[in-house]
């Protein structure tokens, strides 16, 4: 179902993968629209319980996507550099593919706490306030992983 990475030198560990998905700051999510346009968007997210989770506006673009279709794929970048000596470039990255659906409750707010703690650790007392007000406005998806692979150039 999944590809295996045709370049199997530069493949990373699962421990290394989860590594770079806890330090990075922002990813990529794409998803496919009705009429089969890709649709690829940057957004922040946190990495927790072998899931991706990410919040949103109660509607738009992506989440009308993912009412059609919630298979997705999520990348980050994680340390890269160009090399123009060489003619190519040093990099890590992540992929994800798995599937998207909103959460709720207990979960919805555990999550928005941890984004807090990792974008807002200086003021999570003031995000809290923040997010009594926000948090009907607020949609949290979370990404089921199915697959995850990463690859490196060092």
């Amino acid at each position: 179902m999944f590809r295996d990475l045709r370049r199997k030198d530069r493949e990373i560990g699962h421990t290394e993968v989860i590594e770079i998905l806890k330090s990075c700051e922002y990813g990529v999510l794409s998803t496919v629209s009705e009429d089969g346009y890709a649709y690829g968007v940057p957004l922040n997210y946190v990495y927790a319980d072998n899931s991706i989770y990410f919040h949103s506006a109660e509607q738009g673009h992506k989440l009308d996507n993912i009412v059609n279709q919630n298979r997705v794929s999520f990348c980050v970048v994680g340390k890269n550099y160009v090399l123009p000596d060489k003619f190519t470039t040093n990099y890590e990255s992540v992929i994800i593919f798995g599937r998207a659906e909103e959460i709720f409750d207990d979960e919805k707010n555990a999550v928005m706490l941890k984004m807090l703690e990792k974008y807002s650790k200086e003021y999570v007392g003031k995000g809290r306030e923040y997010l009594k007000k926000a948090n009907s406005k607020v949609k949290v998806i979370k990404i089921n992983i199915e697959h995850i692979s990463g690859k490196a150039r060092r």
